[in-house]
């Protein structure tokens, strides 16, 4: 038998995966888990959007759609947009996508060849740098060095080492919960444009800020593509779905690859996803834990010695400096899981170079599990 083994394959897992994966052959053995290692809501999706996926479960026709999602969808989005954030967004600009993971794919392909320079923050989402790897995008990692985001100037220098093609920023930032301010947003579009680099703002943290309202990319021009979905705030993970905003002349590219990578978005997800955007009330009500999840950790994490590394102004995590405990948090992460029954993410999942240092802990789950996971640790420390 002849195996063939691509070098495509050859990407750092996603150590957070790993994580779930051991929390949940523990929990499979009856061991009572409590799992902060990913960024997952323990609520489900809004009632309005169930709902509307049983009625058209009833109905029975569920198939293929346009590559770029329903008509209605679209139109709903836009609206958002509207709603939200005070602007125009035209329903032709939108691709609604397989989850935000399906719109990262699609973006990397249409907008970089092979070699092309892709600036990322570091820390960062681990999938940026592992898919664009798997791609033949040479990406630059910007160490952000004690700064909670990235900023133009950190742009501007990495850009005079050698001429970048694309940036990719997060806001709020994952694992960070960092949030660029709106001047320093703008301020980091105006000179990527000016420096001619393509912009992709991941936005799918909005709507999960606690100090300001959210600050969308689309606001500093026409040019940005952005990436959101319905798996944070509208408690969407496992409907794999999402969208993109894209600037008109991506519009088509990222169609004629869709068709082929995906076919369409899974219909019954795109029907759900409607209802999503008229579920506010009872999705503030899930955030207003998360309120107070953070309030818990940002008090007991440096309590039990874990230094918080950024601001934890939104999305569900708190990134801390474990130094004072290890230096080698994936060894930390492993036996903290195995002994204190925690999950919790290494740091190296989204800082290659100092993450050794840091580990991620998600909030996104029950006030109670958060108290519960904080004991564990305070009693498996001393």
């Amino acid at each position: 038998m002849v195996v063939s083994l691509s070098r495509r394959g050859d990407v750092e897992p996603f150590h957070a995966m790993d994580v779930l994966a051991e929390a949940n052959r523990l929990k499979a053995k009856g061991v009572p888990v409590v799992s902060m290692a990913v960024g997952q809501p323990s609520d489900p999706a809004p009632a309005g959007v169930r709902q509307a996926a049983t009625n058209a479960l009833k109905m029975g026709r569920i198939g293929y759609t346009d590559a770029l999602g329903l008509a209605g969808l679209r139109e709903a989005i836009a609206q958002h947009y509207a709603d939200h954030y005070g602007l125009a967004v035209s329903p032709g600009r939108i691709a609604v996508t397989t989850g935000s993971s399906a719109a990262f794919n699609l973006a990397f392909l249409a907008m970089f060849d092979p070699g092309d320079r892709v600036a990322i923050a570091a820390p960062g989402y681990p999938a940026y740098r592992n898919i664009m790897a798997a791609l033949g995008i040479e990406i630059v990692e910007i160490e952000l060095d004690g700064d909670a985001y990235l900023h133009a100037e950190h742009l501007k220098a990495a850009h005079r080492e050698k001429t970048l093609k694309g940036v990719l920023f997060a806001s709020p930032a994952n694992p960070t919960g960092a949030i660029i301010p709106a001047d320093e947003l703008s301020a980091l579009v105006t000179t990527a444009q000016e420096l001619g680099i393509a912009v992709i703002s991941d936005e799918i943290y909005h709507r999960l800020a606690y100090a300001a309202p959210d600050s969308t990319a689309l606001a500093c021009g026409p040019d940005v593509t952005v990436i959101n979905s319905f798996s944070k705030y509208y408690c969407m993970t496992g409907w794999r779905i999402g969208w993109m905003v894209l600037p008109e002349p991506l519009v088509r590219p990222v169609e004629r690859i869709a068709q082929s990578l995906y076919i369409s978005p899974p219909e019954l997800s795109q029907i759900a996803a409607i209802e999503a955007f008229k579920a506010t009330a009872e999705l503030e009500a899930v955030k207003a834990r998360y309120a107070g999840n953070r309030e818990l950790l940002m008090q007991r994490l440096p309590e039990l010695g874990f230094t918080l590394a950024a601001p934890m102004d939104g999305a569900f995590y708190a990134f801390c400096d474990v130094t004072r405990h290890t230096n080698d948090s994936m060894v930390f992460a492993r036996k903290m899981l195995a002994e204190a029954h925690v999950a919790a993410t290494p740091g190296r999942d989204f800082d290659p170079l100092q993450g050794h240092r840091a580990m991620r802990f998600s909030y996104a789950g029950s006030h109670d599990e958060m108290v519960e996971a904080m004991m564990r640790i305070e009693r498996w420390l001393r």
